[in-house]
């Protein structure tokens, strides 16, 4: 979500010149303004098992879309595992490994927004547990999800344009995550970061980097 930062400036007053005039020092320059989300931007994600590029659409959902921007430029993404790997499904991601940052960000929950796409193949949506509850976890979907999902509220931001191949084939034995099946407690992710993946589930995929393109 896109912050505006304001900044007051504070004239100093210089000495008298030998010819009694007074001098004034520059005032300091205001605080740029963070530059807009743009209406659509692309976000490269670099896997260990390859490159994945994504295409938002602030159209499709403005606070979810300046959201990820946030966290992309950030760097909240990197080095941070799929946690979530279920066949004909989602991919999920966006527990941050460090369980401090991850605390400051997961916190700001987000209003929603209309859901205006439909949960198709390859799409990218916020997690959710209910109304106004998304925060830093997205899936992308691994098939035609709109029937399950389109109706609860989850409005995707974009989509995969490229390394769809790469999405379907991460790691997925571990299963769906707690309580559901055997695979990563996200709980336990949030508690204790990426050492309890790394002991438990050492062979889940990752993010390297995300950045904005």
């Amino acid at each position: 979500m896109a912050c505006v930062l304001a900044a007051s400036a504070a004239m100093v007053m210089g000495g008298c010149s030998p010819a009694s005039e007074t001098k004034k020092e520059a005032a300091p320059a205001p605080a740029a303004k963070p530059e807009p989300v743009p209406d659509l931007y692309h976000v490269q994600l670099d896997t260990s098992k390859g490159l994945v590029e994504l295409e938002i659409h602030r159209d499709w959902a403005p606070r979810g879309a300046d959201h990820f921007y946030e966290l992309v430029h950030t760097g909240f993404f990197n080095d941070e595992r799929f946690f979530r790997v279920v066949h004909d499904f989602v991919v999920q991601f966006g527990i941050n490994g460090d369980p401090q940052i991850n605390a400051l960000w997961a916190s700001a929950m987000l209003v929603d927004d209309p859901v205006k796409e439909h949960n198709v193949k390859g799409t990218v949506t916020f997690a959710m547990r209910g109304p106004n509850t998304r925060s830093t976890q997205l899936f992308i979907n691994l098939a035609d999800n709109r029937k399950a999902l389109d109706g609860h509220g989850f409005a995707p931001i974009g989509k995969v344009t490229a390394g769809m191949d790469v999405v379907e084939s991460l790691y997925s034995f571990y299963g769906d995550m707690a309580p559901r099946g055997p695979g990563p407690d996200p709980d336990l992710i949030q508690r204790q970061g990426t050492p309890y993946l790394e002991s438990h589930f050492p062979r889940l995929d990752f993010i390297k980097k995300a950045v904005i393109r």
